[in-house]
């Protein structure tokens, strides 16, 4: 038996065991303007041109998702071509008397070439490789807190920015929060009719190119007419259309999608769209909430663990009690058999259809809430509940102790931090509630088996559903059922098979600021 142990322990150790090429931070600074340039150019924002004078052409590097492109041509193109007619540049010093801007920076210092390009500044050089370049700046105030709040995943603790319809506009928020040349963006037109400009995001030296390769693949090759939103991309690439889970994380925070892309994942986005796709994701990504690192680690993890068990007793508080009331009453405990009769003596149907008719009024004060204007569906949500929860009890259509089951277990689906997966647990309690009708907690059973199955079998972009539980990734462990402290989480979850596996190295030694001596 021990020596059963130590093998298992063993092929867990080499399952988990860090690839030596992985175990250093990606480069995100560079040592010469070459290499910086190199990386620079993959992504499709980055703009090296030339500026044609009449006397000489000089050479303009920027991202044009983080520059104010009208103040450039107004304050520098048109500005150097009045005054260029009959002066040539001979130093690049010469440029600040040329331009009416104050922010100018003459230097060869590869590091703030890098950290200027990244704040908004455009690169000037008289020549291509001349090591001396002007920087200048033309940053842009885009994406301001005005109209970006985050409106359907908020949150009480941590930034609140989102997302807005301008791609432009994303792009330049995801580059003020990762701010390394090494963010590369892949711009895509798909729609035959529309012509969407769909952007590929991901982080050069830590992203799996299998996965990079995955998607743009899919994307390319599928016909389609019109994009309206990134969720018709989710769809076309997804692995699986005929499942009810969303196997890609679908988000309009800024912070989830910048989480996504240091460990290791994909963001796509298309223009017109305020909701970010990320991926491979795994359903242990859609009840991690962002809020969850912004509180200590202990709370954290108490909230995750909260919040995955509202889930399991939204989907089955319901039919355990079709199961219990219909085949099982020797279950329920003698104190609860009595108020349980008392409750449902006059109620005529049932406990399926009682149950099927609470679920489906839920249902409609949702959609109804979900369509009218604001203001007028909160109140309906509110009123139109109580009003037609006891009205339902006093006609004696339905009894108390299940009115009181499916308002918790509606309220529990509301835990997830993902719209998208509530929307499949609301649709999942249906057909269980229907097995619990025909063969009591048997037919709980067997949903379970039927979803539990379904579930292993799926895959996000060739990753499984349902790692690090199956296949079992105990490395990978740490971050799923809790939160754990920032001096854990240093390197990036194995399944998605990142380029490089360290996300930080935190310090070990604490000096004591006291000393009890």
């Amino acid at each position: 038996m021990n020596r059963t142990l130590k093998l298992l322990w063993k092929d867990l150790k080499k399952m988990n065991k860090v690839n030596p090429a992985q175990e250093q931070k990606v480069k995100t600074e560079f040592n010469s303007f070459e290499q910086l340039m190199q990386v620079a150019v993959l992504s499709s924002d980055f703009i090296k041109s030339f500026i044609e004078l009449p006397l000489q052409k000089l050479s303009i590097s920027y991202y044009k998702t983080l520059i104010d492109e009208h103040v450039l041509q107004h304050n520098l193109i048109h500005s150097l071509q009045l005054r260029a007619c009959e002066h040539v540049i001979t130093a690049i010093e010469e440029i600040s008397a040329w331009i009416p801007i104050d922010q100018i920076m003459i230097t060869e210092d590869i590091k703030v070439i890098q950290s200027s390009l990244l704040k908004g500044y455009a690169i000037v050089q008289i020549h291509e490789n001349d090591l001396k370049c002007a920087l200048i700046r033309f940053s842009s105030s885009e994406g301001s807190r005005d109209h970006n709040t985050t409106e359907n995943e908020f949150s009480v603790v941590g930034p609140k920015v989102g997302f807005v319809e301008n791609m432009d506009i994303n792009i330049h928020l995801l580059r003020t929060q990762i701010n390394i040349p090494n963010l590369i963006v892949k711009e895509l037109t798909l729609g035959t009719v529309s012509n969407t400009k769909v952007a590929i995001i991901y982080i050069d030296g830590v992203t799996n190119k299998g996965n990079l390769q995955i998607v743009e693949q899919r994307l390319q090759d599928f016909d389609f007419d019109v994009i309206f939103d990134s969720s018709q991309l989710e769809q076309i690439i997804s692995d699986n259309s005929w499942t009810p889970f969303p196997l890609f994380v679908t988000t309009e925070r800024l912070d989830r999608v910048v989480y996504g892309l240091i460990y290791g994942q994909v963001a796509i986005v298309s223009d017109g769209s305020p909701y970010f796709i990320t991926g491979p994701s795994t359903l242990f990504d859609f009840f991690i909430s962002p809020e969850d690192y912004y509180l200590p680690w202990v709370l954290g993890s108490f909230f995750r663990l909260f919040r995955i068990s509202g889930v399991i007793f939204s989907v089955f508080a319901s039919s355990i009690y079709v199961a219990l009331t219909t085949y099982h009453y020797e279950m329920i405990p003698i104190g609860l058999l009595g108020p349980l009769i008392f409750s449902r003596q006059n109620v005529p149907f049932p406990p399926v259809l009682e149950v099927l008719f609470l679920e489906a009024t839920i249902e409609f004060l949702r959609e109804a809430g979900a369509r009218l204007p604001t203001k007028i569906g909160q109140t309906l949500g509110i009123v139109g509940g109580i009003v037609i929860g006891q009205a339902a009890v006093e006609a004696a259509l339905t009894s108390n102790i299940l009115l009181i089951i499916v308002a918790l277990s509606a309220l529990a689906s509301f835990t997830t931090p993902i719209y998208k997966m509530s929307n499949t647990i609301r649709f999942l309690r249906f057909p269980i509630i229907l097995l619990a009708a025909c063969w009591g907690n048997l037919g709980i059973v067997i949903g379970i088996c039927l979803l539990l199955i379904h579930v292993t079998r799926l895959k996000s972009l060739g990753t499984p559903y349902t790692v690090p539980v199956y296949p079992l990734r105990m490395k990978d462990l740490k971050d799923s059922f809790i939160r754990p402290s920032y001096e854990v989480t240093t390197s990036r979850p194995g399944y998605l098979k990142p380029k490089s596996s360290i996300r930080y190295k935190p310090k070990s030694n604490k000096k004591k600021d006291f000393d009890e001596n």
